[in-house]
């Protein structure tokens, strides 16, 4: 990304933002809730289409590429949603296979043999003809990150994918997230959540007002000078009650 804006109703969410992904460097962007943390990530899919500025994947600039090329850009991306986002009336194999099926290119053996390979690196092969509404949230989070894997990417986008767990499942999801790393895969997640964030990033971006504040390390931002990276690490009294403007694109 280079220089990115796009507005929402005439506010401005996201103001010349740069981000570089490097494929190995693992990156967190933060910022506190509302930020435009989850808009980036759609910018960067072209689901949302940018005011201006560059938007590129492997050196080809998204912008107006016709829609065969950029589903085929975006294979080698995957998202794990913050809530899932699982087709609650398939069962988890078939969430998992879904975009398998969709592409049509491999036997159903095949697909069959790639689900509970994917299952079994989450530790959920005995979930397979189970359906969403009976799984908790952490069981939904590892299907949803089985269903990124199914299609071998080589970036995986992770929005806040701790919300709402307790402490084990924070615990599995960061051991999955470094054991993706392991495997050569390259992570870019958006959170809040500090702990998961320097367990398991390399790179931080910090993101205040629609700009991009801060790039770094885990030690040069813990170190960093900038009133806004001190007061998100540690709340002050003039922290209560600040008013964080949530979008329809944000979180949605």
């Amino acid at each position: 990304m280079e220089k990115v804006c796009y507005s929402v109703g005439g506010r401005q969410i996201i103001d010349g933002f740069d981000l570089y992904l490097e494929q190995g460097i693992d990156r967190t962007i933060l910022g506190v809730s509302g930020v435009g943390k989850t808009t980036i990530l759609k910018l960067l899919l072209g689901l949302l289409p940018a005011d201006s500025g560059r938007i590129t994947i492997d050196g080809r600039d998204i912008a107006g590429l016709p829609e065969r090329e950029l589903i085929r850009l975006r294979k080698k991306i995957a998202i794990v949603f913050q809530g899932g986002a699982l087709f609650d009336s398939m069962t988890v194999g078939e969430n998992v296979g879904y975009r398998l099926f969709e592409e049509g290119k491999l036997s159903e053996a095949e697909i069959e043999r790639i689900v509970l390979e994917k299952l079994g690196f989450v530790g959920l092969e005995q979930a397979i003809d189970l359906y969403p509404a009976e799984l908790s949230g952490g069981m939904k989070k590892r299907v949803a990150i089985a269903r990124a894997l199914a299609a071998d990417p080589d970036y995986i986008f992770f929005d806040e994918p701790t919300t709402g767990l307790d402490p084990i499942g924070v615990y599995n999801i960061c051991t999955l997230m470094l054991r993706l790393q392991q495997e050569g895969k390259t992570t870019l997640m958006v959170t809040h959540d500090m702990q998961t964030a320097f367990a398991v990033s390399k790179r931080f971006s910090f993101i205040h007002n629609a700009r991009l504040i801060f790039e770094g390390t885990k030690e040069e931002l813990t170190a960093a000078r900038i009133p806004e990276t001190r007061e998100f690490f540690a709340p002050t009294e003039k922290s209560l009650f600040t008013n964080n403007y949530e979008t329809e694109s944000e979180g949605s």
